[in-house]
């Protein structure tokens, strides 16, 4: 598939645990003016039709400091908030992409978690996709936005809004307990947590839930991914078919999300952005398929921006 080819090209993908390396799809535009910018999507919106290509082209190849520095001179020469303005202007998918790509990182996360703990009913996918993929810096900055824009706790909205050992997994990642890595490496604990895993799992009959919990949600990545080497070694399956065969459902789903990006998160994007794509693949985008939830619908609103630009070039093709 041309497009995940495409994709990955623009991702580094870290392995032997390596650090994550840290490549944006949107780095900040060289010989920026905010005013201009400002004036050219005050004429996009007011253009008949709206001239959306105009507004992508220059709101996705910002990066967020950029996009607020924008933000800033429309409304002081417009008197009024682009945001409203776009919102006002543009409908469907696109108005939620744009409108997502005016949060920072951790305004989208902390929307989209509020978003799916509201009402009657819990989006179980956002909470897992949201939780399970982040670290603890960015779990820490979530909550700190989550509790400036809602004046609520976040550990105590996912308290209430779900239940049992998922609810147990999710709190103790929400709480940031998470060692962080080191250059030691601790062979004994290694093997320690490895038969630890073993052994609440498939080795026994029933499946101690809370010891998987307490090594998943507290040691660090690179000593979990060795962990996950040696536990091989005591078990006939590999560890996401330990979980496959000892838990279901939501916490399943958890499990596995974790398990994923402790091997390699921007794979685990990558992956989920080539899932999102099966849904409806003409229409080239995750944020588009029918189906398909614009909000976290694969990784982060930065992930979409890659993707709106395959599809508008594309289009143009």
């Amino acid at each position: 598939m041309a497009l995940v080819s495409e994709f990955l090209g623009q991702l580094t993908l870290s392995y032997s645990g390596e650090p994550e390396a840290k490549y944006p799809t949107v780095v900040p535009a060289r010989d920026f003016d905010p005013a201009r910018d400002a004036a050219r999507i005050d004429t996009a919106i007011k253009t008949k039709g709206v001239d959306e290509q105009t507004i992508i082209d220059i709101l996705t190849r910002r990066s967020c400091e950029q996009r607020r520095e924008i933000a800033f001179e429309y409304e002081r020469f417009a008197k009024k908030d682009l945001v409203s303005a776009l919102k006002g202007a543009l409908s469907g998918s696109l108005e939620a992409l744009i409108l997502g790509l005016m949060k920072s990182t951790a305004q989208y996360d902390a929307s989209e978690l509020k978003a799916s703990m509201k009402g009657l009913g819990t989006d179980e996918e956002t909470l897992i996709e949201i939780v399970c993929s982040r670290n603890n810096e960015e779990l820490a900055e979530i909550k700190r936005v989550y509790r400036d824009m809602f004046k609520k706790d976040l550990e105590k909205d996912v308290a209430g809004d779900t239940s049992g050992n998922f609810a147990k997994l999710l709190l103790a990642l929400v709480q940031t307990r998470r060692d962080e890595p080191s250059n030691v490496v601790d062979y004994e604990k290694i093997d320690e947590d490895a038969r630890a895993l073993y052994e609440a799992g498939v080795k026994r009959k029933g499946t101690d839930v809370v010891t998987w919990i307490e090594i998943m949600s507290q040691r660090s990545v690179p000593h979990l991914q060795k962990v996950f080497e040696r536990y091989k070694s005591y078990s006939p399956y590999d560890m996401k078919e330990s979980i496959r065969k000892e838990v279901k459902g939501d916490l399943e789903k958890s499990f596995l999300t974790l398990v994923e990006c402790f091997e390699n998160r921007q794979l685990y994007f990558a992956s989920r952005l080539n899932e999102a794509m099966k849904v409806s693949f003409p229409r080239f985008c995750p944020t588009f398929p029918p189906g398909t939830k614009h909000n976290t619908s694969s990784f982060s609103v930065h992930a979409d921006i890659l993707c709106l630009r395959v599809k508008e070039r594309r289009r143009r093709w």
